[in-house]
């Protein structure tokens, strides 16, 4: 193993053990996290459930969707973490010490793994309660929480990205996009149901697929084409936002 191996783990393990810190501190950010997905999934289940007609258990039928928006949504909260270290001159102390470049954001994308398998812990702990019943065996969930996490990563490193372009404040309006998206696809109602000049947007915007694949393997039932379309999507854009965001914390860093 060398040097520089060595030295990006133990750095990305001191960001991320400093991430969690910062999570825990933030009393408020944390109580969000936690109370946001439950205020979701209890206003579309208990609220408007009984109007909506899906064809199955509006529980069932809604789940998905909000494990995906509570995860973008705590996905792009990144963007802020890093826009306040670039603007507070923590990355300039850093820059003192023998830290591995991208540790930082590698640091940031971890914690955000983290911090949403709470939050999705959370909704699927609470609609169980409220009568989700999936049908999918070990498989379809393993393969629901790996289209999560190509998700989650993705949209952590385009986080990244915006946080190095933007100030806090501008970055901070970057989660009423994750906000706002989800709903605008086939995660709270189907896609039929939407006016004729959304519809194909909603059918053909990334969040969807990841959705409809998350769903039906939760629900035990076929969605190759889901997942291959999830991959086909996340896989890319998170790829090219790491470049970007690397390229980017590397020139920062030269100044």
């Amino acid at each position: 193993m060398t040097t520089s191996t060595l030295n990006f783990r133990s750095g990305t393990s001191v960001m991320v053990v400093r991430e969690l810190r910062r999570t825990a501190r933030s009393i408020d950010g944390l109580i969000l996290s936690i109370v946001l997905p439950a205020m979701i999934l209890l206003s579309f289940v208990v609220i408007f459930g009984g109007a909506m007609n899906t064809g199955t258990k509006y529980v069932d039928y809604v789940v998905p969707a909000v494990i995906v928006l509570c995860a973008g949504y705590g996905a792009a909260n990144t963007a802020v973490g890093v826009a306040t270290d670039m603007t507070t001159g923590t990355i300039d102390r850093f820059r003192t010490l023998p830290t591995y470049g991208s540790a930082v954001l590698a640091g940031h994308v971890i914690t955000s793994v983290l911090r949403n398998f709470v939050s999705s812990a959370v909704v699927v702990g609470l609609s169980f309660a409220l009568g989700f019943r999936p049908a999918g065996d070990a498989a379809d969930w393993l393969t629901a929480i790996a289209v999560l996490l190509v998700f989650v990563v993705a949209m952590t490193w385009i986080a990244c990205l915006l946080g190095l372009l933007l100030s806090p404040e501008a970055a901070s309006g970057s989660t009423f996009l994750m906000i706002f998206l989800p709903y605008i696809s086939s995660g709270f109602v189907p896609v039929s149901t939407l006016p004729e000049w959304i519809r194909g947007f909603a059918e053909h915007q990334p969040l969807t697929p990841v959705i409809e694949a998350v769903r039906s393997n939760l629900m035990g039932s076929a969605a190759s084409d889901d997942v291959w379309l999830t991959l086909a999507w996340w896989v890319p854009l998170g790829v090219a936002a790491h470049l970007g965001a690397a390229v980017l914390f590397r020139r920062t860093r030269k100044r």
